[in-house]
């Protein structure tokens, strides 16, 4: 058995690798389809085999990856579209199928644990079948021989300066005691708001920036200092550039105010018209964060749903990857942003999906921890159906 080694599936840009890694795991192999997503991934973790492919063509997992045999840990999180409250959900998304693609490699390596994170959407969601997605991977993972438990967290909670909650599977395998209770991370007292996590970046106006610039200030707290770690420059931090007239839109806007609050004469106009103000209005739309606060959770299309506190322009990559805990010497390859009609996800969007690393990291802590005092943990009962699950539904 190799104690610490991990395989992380769906791996995005590496965020929940990162947060694992941190806590003593090694990330032997990842799975990643997107061809951005897993350079990026590729350049921060030069010493993990991955796969760019479909999951779903990985027939044999064990087989395919010979070099991860006795590894005691899957992580990862299958892509949560179909699960989001956010949008129309629809139960024939093909990717809400994709959880089980995860249990597959669950049952060809039988780990002593799995980790699936998803969005908190994913306790209403139904299967294509009406089942329910959170008690069908209870079934699975018990057929499979695990026991799981289930919670949400807040990433504020643990170091991250943002409010994101995610929901966690956490699965044990069934020969080591299932004791939920000590499954559950520590809380970390107090808050990093958007500031703390910020502040000591270069300054920037709309168009602004380059890559490999020196820091203009020493850290302002161990947060900045932490990201700082393992380099002395700063990249993936330039700034988008802006019309005049979406720069003056951006100074009407307060703290805690967006699109929706501007005077008229700076809301957005129709397509074709510009007389006409479009009826169109989102309250994330171009929002303004209270900078004395941990930041709203920073979605995949983060450039476009907030303001600066302080500056009138969208947030750069970097100040994204700050917000999700990312420390600075990791950085994210492929464009910054793309077009509908490009595939790849851009710097962006991989810095949105991702697992914010400090929130992996206090679920690994713990899991490690659980392992490491596993003589004293006590065995709950589970009362969960024994019901005979197919994996390749």
């Amino acid at each position: 058995m190799q104690n610490n080694c991990i395989i992380d599936l769906f791996a995005g840009c590496g965020g929940m690798s990162l947060g694992f890694e941190i806590a003593g795991y090694n990330s032997v192999v990842a799975v990643e389809k997107d061809e951005w997503a897993s350079d990026t991934y590729a350049y921060n973790h030069p010493n993990t085999i991955i796969h760019r492919g479909d999951i779903t063509q990985i027939k044999n997992p064990a087989a395919t990856f010979k070099e991860a045999q006795g590894i005691c840990g899957i992580i990862g999180g299958p892509p949560c579209q179909g699960f989001s409250l956010s949008g129309n959900r629809d139960p024939k998304d093909p990717r809400n199928s994709l959880f089980m693609d995860y249990m597959r490699f669950v049952e060809s390596f039988k780990p002593n644990f799995f980790v699936m994170e998803n969005v908190p959407g994913i306790l209403s969601a139904k299967t294509r079948k009406g089942e329910s997605v959170q008690d069908l991977i209870k079934i699975v993972a018990s057929s499979i021989g695990y026991n799981i438990h289930q919670m949400v967290l807040n990433a504020a909670h643990y170091g991250v300066p943002q409010s994101r909650m995610r929901v966690f599977f956490i699965g044990i395998r069934k020969d080591f005691p299932f004791d939920p209770s000590r499954l559950v991370p520590k809380e970390e007292s107090g808050f990093i708001s958007i500031a703390d996590a910020i502040s000591d970046l270069p300054v920037l106006q709309a168009g602004e920036g380059q890559d490999d610039v020196a820091y203009p200030l020493k850290p302002q707290n161990p947060y900045q200092q932490w990201c700082r770690s393992r380099t002395d420059m700063v990249c993936n931090h330039i700034a988008m550039r802006h019309t005049k007239r979406l720069v003056e839109r951006f100074k009407c806007i307060k703290w805690g105010e967006s699109l929706a609050d501007v005077p008229d004469e700076h809301k957005q106009r129709k397509r074709g018209d510009a007389q006409q103000i479009s009826g169109k209005t989102y309250a994330q739309n171009n929002m303004r964060p209270f900078p004395d606060k941990p930041s709203p959770t920073i979605p995949a299309s983060f450039q476009s749903n907030f303001v600066h506190p302080f500056y009138d322009r969208n947030y750069t990559a970097r100040e994204g990857a700050r917000l999700q805990s990312f420390p600075d010497w990791y950085v994210f390859q492929g464009k910054r942003t793309t077009m509908s009609w490009e595939k790849s996800l851009s710097q962006y969007q991989q810095i949105g999906n991702a697992v914010p690393p400090l929130l992996a990291k206090a679920i690994a802590c713990t899991i490690k921890n659980y392992f490491d005092n596993i003589s004293s943990c006590k065995n709950v009962s589970v009362d969960i159906p024994a019901e005979q699950m197919f994996l390749n539904i």
